[in-house]
């Protein structure tokens, strides 16, 4: 009997990906052309024949959405795909979930796989550094994207986020609307659009106060509760004896009062913290956390019920769709009292 050929034993003996043998046999211009007819031969070579009639069942639905974030171990993340099922499950679609941990070849893998599964679409948060073929590739073969919680230059793709920059400055204000003018802005990275924006929201909350920007006062990297932890000794021995901290997020927050409470000093009396996104654990902290809530829960819904539009053919407009963030004060923030 004669062995079946298959895209997987091309794509083995060239040494490529699945989804790219088979996008050169469909003639796709997202292969070079000379690639394309090196997949070609080597098909020839090894006796494969296109079976059009099952590339045809690509223009069905298979119900299948994939979702790629960047951890879902991250609370913030989990309340954006509890949403995001809810959406879906209302019209019977299913989702298959992976965790890019800011690795673009990871998310690229997974990708591919969607199309070979023939996923009816994809919401993603972007990781750091993912080139714009990437999203083109899935758009371009009838897989569309929609984005959520970072943004992507390059494309003008549907993004669902908070105003983080308009966020952070309800943060940095409430601080300084409570005396406090040595503040320090604790994790983060200008690697996303989010990093990029919530400094931004800080800087332009403490200009329009008259305050000096202090890039000392910077602390960043953290986006954890262990990281929080670790920057409480950094944050502790600035120079500068900042009384208050504005944190990426909760999670950095709550790390940061655990190290702030295990150095002797009382969070909220001593110094002043706020955190980012009002997750659940926020109300609960010790002491309770003054934080901004980023709607993730919407972000989450808009982005299912986009994705769902674009694939009933009707979409709303390309481009950036923002949350707008509110304030929630409670225990962790008080009036400024000079550091003994």
């Amino acid at each position: 009997m004669v062995q079946k050929i298959k895209l997987s034993t091309i794509a083995e003996t060239l040494g490529i990906s699945t989804a790219t043998v088979s996008l050169a046999l469909r003639d796709s211009p997202l292969v070079a052309g000379n690639t394309r007819e090196k997949i070609k031969e080597q098909a020839r070579a090894l006796g494969y024949i296109y079976n059009r009639r099952a590339a045809s069942l690509r223009t069905s639905r298979s119900g299948i959405i994939g979702v790629v974030v960047h951890d879902i171990m991250n609370p913030f993340y989990g309340e954006i795909l509890k949403a995001i099922e809810s959406e879906l499950d209302r019209s019977r679609h299913t989702f298959i979930l992976s965790n890019h941990y800011d690795n673009v070849e990871k998310q690229r893998t997974f990708i591919e796989t969607l199309l070979q599964l023939g996923g009816d679409g994809v919401i993603m948060s972007p990781a750091i550094g993912t080139p714009p073929e990437d999203l083109q590739l899935a758009e371009e073969n009838g897989m569309p994207a929609i984005l959520v919680a970072r943004s992507m230059d390059g494309l003008e793709l549907p993004t669902y986020r908070g105003d983080d920059s308009y966020g952070i400055s309800l943060a940095t204000n409430h601080l300084i609307g409570l005396g406090h003018r040595s503040i320090a802005m604790i994790g983060g990275t200008d690697q996303t659009s989010t990093g990029r924006d919530r400094y931004q929201g800080y800087v332009n909350a403490l200009r329009k106060a008259g305050i000096e920007v202090d890039p000392n006062l910077r602390i960043p990297g953290p986006r954890s509760k262990q990281g929080g932890f670790e920057a409480a000794v950094h944050f502790l021995s600035l120079p500068q004896q900042p009384t208050a901290a504005v944190c990426w997020n909760d999670l950095v927050a709550i790390g940061l009062m655990n190290g702030i409470a295990r150095a002797g000093l009382v969070p909220g009396r001593d110094i002043s913290v706020t955190g980012y996104d009002d997750l659940e654990e926020a109300s609960i902290a010790t002491p309770a956390l003054t934080t901004v809530w980023n709607g993730q829960t919407e972000v989450g819904r808009l982005a299912a019920r986009a994705l769902l539009d674009r694939l009933a053919g009707s979409h709303e407009p390309d481009g950036m769709h923002l949350i707008k963030p509110e304030m929630r004060i409670r225990q962790s923030t008080s009036p400024h009292r000079p550091r003994a």
